[in-house]
């Protein structure tokens, strides 16, 4: 299984159901705004899928990618709230092409404060 191929699938597609069948049980998220890594395939999930809502807009496109044997880096830009937002996904899979780690990096600043709040609001909700 070509992993970052079925993640661009389902990112696009906002496919929860097939985004749960990607995630490994042990999968850890890392996010840009949450100090703490997030352990678990329910809990990966939940944010991921929030995420799918709050950056993966029409303005959102992968620009770049960078792979090695089991790890990709993926950078994307998007458009919030008139906000230019540059990012990476580091995305690291197992030997059944389930990911395992996921990491979330975005910049400006004022970038990581908007989406801080927008995905509490999503979250909450």
């Amino acid at each position: 299984m070509d992993t970052i191929a079925k993640w661009r699938e389902i990112a696009e597609a906002h496919d929860i159901a097939a985004l749960a069948g990607l995630l490994a049980e042990e999968v850890v998220f890392r996010s840009p705004v949450v100090h703490t890594p997030q352990r678990g395939h329910a809990i990966t999930l939940k944010y991921l899928a929030a995420a799918f809502h709050v950056l993966n807009n029409a303005s959102f496109a992968y620009i770049g990618e960078w792979r090695a044997e089991r790890s990709a880096v993926l950078e994307f830009t998007t458009t919030i709230e008139g906000v230019e937002i540059d990012g990476v996904d580091i995305i690291s899979w197992g030997p059944d092409g389930r990911i395992v780690d996921f990491k979330v990096m975005v910049r400006p600043l004022k970038a990581i404060n908007m989406l801080h709040r927008l995905m509490r609001e999503r979250l909450a909700g």
